[in-house]
């Protein structure tokens, strides 16, 4: 007769269950969103992200530190500019928010993390597309590519590690690695946002960069009820020459980040986006759960999917959580 099986043995107290934990975030996986404002001199609360805010430049070099403080594994820069146009003049203004930004966290923590920085126009832009726009309104794809390129030149001069491009424009990765190696930057990385969906997620990122868009981006981010689709897109990106790939949002699309990670060999990333740290901030504040459980359960699960990296609010509260073997 056969012994009772009983898996249980391996739940009964909180040192067994970490011994046998079969998945563990780690704060070097994580990366960090932080806003720089244009104009600012104090950090400015963001309303609908309780604890996260847009930074001055003085207080984004202090951010930036205690991020390397918390062993997390790298920073994503967004910049929000005071003045915009119709094709995105400040994204690729060397004395541009971002670029500037770049240049001051690069001084301030050098090679100790990651520095990437969101390459698209959305934020620099009047109309707020990711792109220069035709007569009609529409997005002229071949036109956003060459502001692509010279926004990619200006990240890289001022010494982003990583860039992200995040427009979902046909042929952004090749054009982008291109101008790129031309210009001698054959070490900045790529990190294609090859699978974005046009998701209802990202109401508070929004806010966050001021956001001028009117209507919606279902036009060129990819429809969620797709997933061979981003099968698709990801392929493309990595022909191209992207060196990571990235899923977004993260916890609604689990099943693109499994599927993605099991047919790739570049490390997989998933973006922990605003509606989705908004949702678990407001339902904590109103004491329906356990905030730093649900915190680190969802991160488990991206992980658990196949992410190897994640963008998330969260990255430096979680970083501590994780040494505390929460």
């Amino acid at each position: 007769m056969f012994p009772v099986v009983r898996p249980r043995r391996l739940r009964r107290n909180p040192a067994i269950r970490r011994l046998v934990a079969e998945t563990r975030p780690a704060p070097a996986e994580l990366v960090l969103p932080m806003f720089v404002r244009e104009g600012l001199t104090e950090p400015r609360p963001i309303a609908s992200l309780p604890g996260v805010v847009q930074h001055s430049r003085d207080s984004l070099r202090k951010a930036a530190v205690e991020a390397v403080q918390a062993g997390i594994g790298g920073l994503m820069l967004f910049g929000v500019p005071l003045t915009r146009d119709e094709v995105g003049s400040a994204g690729t203004d060397p004395d541009g928010i971002l670029n500037v930004a770049i240049r001051d966290v690069v001084s301030e923590v050098g090679d100790a993390t990651v520095v990437m920085s969101d390459l698209c126009l959305d934020e620099f832009t009047s109309h707020g597309h990711c792109g220069v726009l035709r007569p009609d309104g529409s997005v002229d794809n071949d036109a956003t590519l060459a502001r692509y390129a010279d926004m990619a030149l200006a990240q890289a001069e001022a010494g982003a590690h990583v860039l992200g491009p995040s427009g979902m424009m046909d042929g952004q990765i090749g054009v982008i690695r291109e101008a790129l190696d031309q210009a001698g930057h054959t070490d900045t990385a790529l990190l294609a946002y090859a699978a974005k969906y046009a998701s209802a997620f990202y109401g508070p990122f929004r806010e966050a960069v001021e956001s001028t868009l009117q209507g919606d981006r279902k036009t060129y981010q990819q429809d969620p009820a797709n997933l061979r689709e981003a099968m698709r897109e990801v392929a493309l990106d990595l022909a191209e020459g992207a060196d990571m790939v990235m899923v977004k949002p993260a916890l609604p699309y689990l099943d693109v980040v499994a599927s993605v990670a099991a047919n790739v060999d570049v490390p997989v990333a998933a973006y922990q986006v605003s509606g989705e740290y908004a949702m678990v901030e407001a339902a904590a504040a109103n004491g329906w759960i356990d905030r730093e459980r649900v915190i680190l359960e969802q991160l488990t699960s991206i992980r658990r999917a196949g992410a190897q990296i994640i963008l998330t609010y969260w990255a430096i509260e979680a970083a501590r959580l994780l040494r505390q073997g929460y």
